[in-house]
């Protein structure tokens, strides 16, 4: 109904031409550009559907040929009601500077209708463009347009389906049947409707077109399906291969229905061009290099499969296409926990540094090795308590689960921080740290005596130990037996018969 369609067009360019002054924009310059050249965005949806419905394949002549005419009547029709409109209101207000170019555009735009093949359009529909362009030319010289672009292809993913299309915008079929994973979870099937339809306008009878369109809802496909002929299977091509199938739309076959209208859509055309799974490099090159040779505005490319997760599939779980490539066996290690036995033979040594009194219990595996470490100080805070027995906990897990003593020994022995100072000890006379003398007497206990004076990251030996360098304080004599301070650490000053720390005032007791 060629009337109801350019009535429809005109209602739409009127209602979308008062929208622009009555609309809220993002920023104040798309606000001014949008008013200054007042373009609007006519498009259709269920192109696919359309064409299926007919007998026409989507990768033919005649399909481009009927989608050609229909875009062509748009446009023009559209551009034309533009002109009407400018005639009672004016043009845009940047079409004065424009003048020139914009209409070269409209007289390309309606040359382009002559290389509509006549012989597939259907007459009527390309009559009827031809005049719509005429007409909006001829008036437009006159009275200017109202906008400066009329006609874009929307992709109509959401308002596609609130319309109760089977396909979106210039789309075809995606896949007759199709599922759809939902954002909140689960996955709900999508079936065609348009198919019946088609298959009766090629002159299959209802029983004919009930078995076929079981045999679809069964395998997702139309091939092997009964009494389909085989020059009817190009309509029911779809974007993505079945999942049962081999058939599906070449992505050039996509480049080139956008070929076809592109000269009748003031903008863009939102398309997606889909391409099979095993698609090379060079594949998605030569189809933008194509697309740009055909005079395509914009084109977009999605390869079946290049994400992990994609709203529609043709089938509910995806399926391996291909064999799996052969794994190389790799033997991977993981730790195991080495539990002590819940009775077991420990050791307990009791210790002190400086005057800090503590306690060492290391619980033994049957082997007699250490398998765990409980660290206790005798009047020590909360505080410190807590800080030495988690570090006793993590020490027993890595023991537990296989950390060589050996390492922990090199790596805190000899580690400098308070309270440092004289143990009482023969074998570990002096401790730099607590952390010092409990991984000194480990190492002395389990690994060997050398461990008693070794450096912590060197390689175990026995040797002298260094004298340490004696701060020497110019306000008294230092005696060479002068201990250590039980509070501070520094080395304190005779004072008569006792000691006094000159740094923070300890004596030793005796006055």
């Amino acid at each position: 109904d060629v009337e109801a369609f350019r009535h429809a067009v005109d209602t739409m360019i009127l209602a979308q031409e008062i929208i622009v002054d009555n609309a809220s924009y993002p920023t104040e310059r798309i606000a001014r550009n949008s008013r200054d050249f007042r373009p609007l965005g006519l498009g259709y949806a269920n192109l696919g559907a359309l064409l299926m419905a007919m007998g026409l394949a989507y990768d033919s002549d005649g399909g481009r040929a009927l989608a050609a005419s229909i875009t062509a009547l748009l446009c023009g029709q559209a551009y034309l009601t533009s002109a009407r409109i400018a005639e009672a209101t004016g043009p845009f207000p940047q079409y004065a500077p424009n003048e020139e170019s914009f209409l070269e555009v409209i007289r390309m735009h309606s040359e382009a209708v002559n290389a509509i093949d006549g012989r597939l359009a259907p007459a009527e529909i390309l009559e009827a463009a031809r005049s719509s362009w005429r007409d909006a030319f001829e008036l437009g010289r006159k009275t200017g347009f109202r906008n400066a672009q009329v006609t874009v292809i929307a992709p109509t993913g959401t308002i596609g389906f609130m319309m109760d299309c089977d396909t979106t915008g210039i789309e075809p079929e995606l896949a007759l049947i199709k599922y759809k994973k939902l954002v909140g979870g689960g996955v709900i099937k999508i079936v065609n409707n348009t198919v019946p339809q088609a298959l009766i306008r090629l002159g299959y009878s209802p029983k004919q077109v009930e078995e076929i369109v079981s045999h679809i809802d069964a395998t997702g496909t139309i091939e092997g399906a009964p009494h389909v002929k085989a020059e009817h299977l190009p309509v029911f091509d779809t974007s993505f291969r079945p999942a049962n199938g081999a058939r599906f739309i070449h992505h050039m076959g996509h480049i080139r229905m956008m070929a076809a209208v592109q000269p009748f859509i003031s903008g863009a055309i939102s398309k997606t061009i889909n391409m099979p799974e095993e698609s090379t490099v060079e594949d998605v090159m030569n189809a933008y290099i194509e697309s740009w040779r055909l005079g395509l505005k914009a084109v977009a490319i999605y390869r079946d499969g290049s994400k992990r997760v994609q709203p529609l599939s043709t089938a509910a779980k995806a399926e391996k296409k291909a064999a799996a490539p052969a794994l190389t066996e790799r033997i991977v290690y993981r730790p195991v926990r080495r539990k002590l036995p819940d009775e077991r033979q420990s050791i307990t040594h009791k210790f002190s540094i400086g005057g800090h009194e503590g306690y060492l219990t290391v619980g033994l595996y049957e082997d007699g090795t250490p398998g765990e470490l409980f660290i206790t100080m005798a009047k020590e805070g909360s505080t410190i308590s807590g800080l030495m027995d988690s570090f006793a906990t993590a020490i027993s897990y890595a023991l537990q689960y296989g950390v060589p003593l050996k390492f922990f020994v090199d790596k805190f022995s000899h580690v400098r921080f308070e309270p440092s100072g004289w143990t009482g000890n023969p074998q570990v006379p002096y401790a730099k740290s607590i952390m010092d003398y409990i991984f000194r007497w480990l190492g002395l206990k389990f690994l060997g005596p050398e461990y008693a004076q070794t450096e912590a990251g060197e390689t175990p030996r026995l040797r002298p130990t260094e004298p340490e360098p004696q701060q020497e304080l110019p306000f008294a004599p230092i005696v060479a037996d002068a201990p250590v301070c039980a509070e501070c650490g520094g080395l304190m000053t005779r004072a008569g018969s006792c000691y006094r720390c000159d740094n923070c005032g300890t004596t030793s007791g005796c006055g």
